[in-house]
């Protein structure tokens, strides 16, 4: 399974570059096309793991002013 992220930055939040390097710091990778970055995982997660992983997101992006959308397949 893979989670894919979108993500908005705002001009009054921190620069791309830092948000990039936090999101990079859980396991993403950057990518081209309708998402952002791509998380893939080494087993299919339960829903808690997922909601878990959500949590972790948010909290890594805290105070930065990104906002985020997810979509795992």
């Amino acid at each position: 399974m893979k989670t894919y992220l979108v993500v908005w930055f705002s001009s009054e939040g921190d620069l791309p570059s830092e948000v990039i390097s936090r999101l990079t710091s859980l396991g993403f990778s950057p990518m081209t096309g309708n998402y952002d970055f791509e998380y893939t995982w080494r087993k299919k997660p339960s829903m808690e793991q997922l909601f878990s992983f959500i949590d972790q997101i948010q909290k890594t992006l805290e105070g930065s002013k990104a906002y985020f959308k997810v979509e795992t397949v």
